[in-house]
């Protein structure tokens, strides 16, 4: 896949976040690389639908508030018509192609916003803790387990925040012009569950 940012937007924290790998039980906060992403619109009951899930390699997700893993990427579920689809090996233009040309014909529409969001990656032990110092959903295991997306607040950033895999590890998708200021943030939560003696 071509490379979406010239730079990466938080390529100025990836020390200071990396540091946090060294209590990487505890807590390991990770800028992801950029991925292609694009916004799908369609009737999840029509044959736009069906023709979409041939596309990605999944059934579209019509629960509200999950996702699921296509065969190269995520479907995340944003509205009773709407998904973001991501991609790791699809260029931009070339999923939003395919996904278009499925569902067009049925009055569905797919536009690129690789652009749109950059992905941090929050996991460990204390990921959770963490992340309710800024969050107001409920991140009990209970209430957001792996396979649940939501659309929030983290501190004062706009954010997607999906439960992956069965402990604690997340990954918040957000806007690049918050990414700074949403890594600085993080950094600060963490300070109050790493060992003494380490410093962001």
């Amino acid at each position: 896949m071509a490379d979406l940012y010239l730079t990466h937007p938080l390529l100025r924290w990836f020390p200071a976040l990396t540091d946090t790998s060294r209590d990487a039980d505890g807590l390991h906060l990770e800028a992801e690389s950029p991925v292609t992403a694009t916004d799908l619109r369609v009737d999840p009951t029509g044959p736009g639908a069906r023709a979409a899930a041939a596309v990605l390699g999944a059934p579209l997700p019509t629960e509200p508030g999950t996702w699921v893993y296509g065969d190269d990427g995520q479907i995340i579920w944003l509205g009773p018509d709407e998904w973001l689809v991501t991609s790791v090996s699809a260029a931009p233009h070339e999923l939003e192609a395919r996904l278009g040309a499925a569902v067009r014909p049925h009055g569905g529409a797919a536009i690129d916003v690789s652009a749109q969001r950059t992905r941090i990656r929050v996991s460990g032990r204390h990921a959770r803790d963490v992340l309710a110092t800024g969050c107001s959903l409920d991140l009990h295991p209970a209430a957001f387990p792996a396979g649940t997306a939501a659309q929030s607040t983290l501190g004062q950033a706009p954010v997607l925040l999906l439960g992956l895999g069965e402990g604690n590890d997340f990954r918040v998708f957000v806007r690049p012009s918050f990414a700074g200021y949403l890594a600085d943030w993080l950094l600060d939560a963490a300070c109050e569950f790493q060992p003494a003696g380490t410093t962001s």
